[in-house]
């Protein structure tokens, strides 16, 4: 028989290898989809004079590649190559800040055979992309009628005219991305088979999280994170912000409590103002990244990406009333889930890809 402290030290690391791997999945899935999705994303990222078909378009391609940075990367070539206008680039980005939460709605899936942990799961994911729809809602029609972000973001770029900025590195990319090139070059590089691989390694990994962090104490566990990380909400947002500015990627971090709150050990109140953080923490990284290039055209679109994300925070946050309409739409599509377990796969494919593609193609 091992003593307890033998065991409890096995099973946190356990815990931190199938956190690593769980990682090295979500990125590996983010890959998988860059090599047979990358190509399409940029026929599908065409110029467009009509505000709600950016936003659709927005919309689809950062689902396809499951990255934001990537197709605002693709957006901000084409407004420098002259295809694609300022504003236009706005209504993309809009769409790409509600296409970057399907990593966390396709963790969630994972735990789609236990009733209670879908329903905490699914609503935790859900807040994330309700919180930015309602966001979008908003100041969709804002910026349509008056320009007021792209006329912002272009006066605040001129105010850092030629400044320069620095390159992060980023050690979870560091960490994680030789094990995600030996994957790919195991699967010869060939996107299906990556992501068939990279799903069953996330999900399994998932799985393990889930049973270990239940065999272990796991009031000590919500002490921890009721006392410290998410003791409040300014400090769940601060931690949300510190964490992906840290990764350079707002997929993992919010991709990371999804089961921490399947598991109970996170409450979907905790993970909201979280999740706003990390809202602004992958902004902030552009932010850094396109004052490193020294392109006006960059600098701009990544200061429309920040000001839409503080906007949307002041808009929403303060007012109870309104703040509380993600919580509650997220809590009854928690419900709905745990009634329904293939609600959850039917709002990804009819929320990131068929209805997207479905106006975009009506407003071809």
């Amino acid at each position: 028989m091992l003593p307890t402290s033998l065991v409890t030290a096995l099973k946190i690391g356990a815990i931190i290898l199938a956190l690593y791997l769980f990682i090295v999945g979500v990125g590996g899935m983010g890959h998988s989809f860059k090599l047979f999705g990358a190509a399409f994303a940029e026929q599908v990222l065409a110029a467009t004079s009509n505000p709600f078909k950016a936003l659709c378009i927005g919309i689809l391609a950062t689902s396809l590649v499951q990255s934001s940075s990537t197709s605002t990367s693709i957006i901000v070539g084409m407004v420098a190559g002259g295809a694609l206008s300022g504003q236009a680039a706005v209504f993309m980005i809009m769409g790409a800040n509600i296409g970057t939460s399907i990593t966390s709605m396709l963790v969630s899936l994972g735990h789609i055979h236990r009733k209670q942990e879908l329903e905490r799961a699914f609503a935790v994911a859900s807040v994330h992309c309700f919180f930015n729809l309602s966001a979008v809602a908003i100041l969709f029609p804002i910026e349509w009628s008056t320009g007021l972000l792209s006329r912002a973001a272009s006066g605040s770029a001129d105010l850092f005219a030629g400044l320069g900025g620095m390159r992060l590195s980023n050690p979870l990319k560091a960490a994680t991305e030789p094990t995600i090139d030996a994957i790919a070059a195991l699967c010869m590089h060939n996107g299906w088979i990556m992501l068939v691989i990279t799903v069953a390694l996330t999900y399994g990994m998932l799985v393990c999280i889930v049973k270990l962090l239940r065999s272990m104490v796991l009031h000590r566990m919500e002490q921890f994170f009721d006392t410290h990380l998410f003791r409040n909400s300014g400090r769940a947002m601060a931690f949300g912000l510190l964490l992906t500015f840290a990764v350079q990627t707002s997929s993992v971090p919010t991709a990371l409590v999804v089961p921490l709150a399947g598991a109970g050990i996170l409450r979907l109140a905790q993970v909201y103002p979280y999740c706003l953080g990390s809202n602004l923490g992958t902004t902030m990284t552009a932010m850094l990244a396109a004052l490193a290039t020294g392109s006006d055209v960059a600098v701009k679109a990544a200061f429309a990406h920040l000001l839409f994300n503080i906007l949307g925070i002041l808009l929403i946050w303060p007012i109870p009333a309104i703040r509380r309409i993600p919580m509650k739409v997220a809590e009854f599509m928690g419900r709905r889930a745990r009634d329904n377990r293939y609600l959850p796969p039917a709002v990804i494919a009819l929320l990131y890809f068929l209805v997207p593609a479905v106006f975009v193609f009506i407003l071809n």
